[in-house]
């Protein structure tokens, strides 16, 4: 099974970036899709983005397009998300998810991927 780790969390002001790694590693070479999600309290888990390792093609949800950019780098087994122009509401633990047989064409339920990491926090202050 793929072990993933997260890393980048931070406490920022509203308008300031913040970039999260996921270093996945484990006995596979084809990640299949690896997706970001967070979870504020209270509230459910959420996607919010998801790269596929094949093709590099990706998916964002509606809250995060033009702020966020995910992006891979297959030969260091990391993703990256660029998170731009915080706002408040962004605050949450952020996990990466990973699955070798899941293609990300669209929103996937978190039930879809196999694989998390345990999460970093991320505190966007107002």
């Amino acid at each position: 099974q793929v072990q993933l780790v997260e890393s980048g969390g931070g406490l920022v002001q509203s308008g300031g970036s913040l970039r999260l790694s996921c270093v996945a590693s484990g006995p596979t070479s084809d990640y299949g899709a690896i997706g970001w999600f967070r979870q504020a309290p209270g509230q459910e888990r959420e996607e919010v983005s998801c790269i596929n390792s094949s093709d590099g093609s990706t998916f964002y949800a509606d809250s995060v397009k033009g702020r966020f950019t995910i992006s891979r780098d297959n030969a260091k087994k990391t993703v990256y998300l660029q998170m731009n122009s915080l706002k408040p509401e962004d605050t949450a633990v952020y996990y990466c998810a990973q699955d070798p047989d899941l293609y990300c064409e669209g929103f996937s339920p978190s039930g879809d991927f196999g694989s998390w990491g345990q999460g970093t926090q991320v505190t966007v202050s107002s």
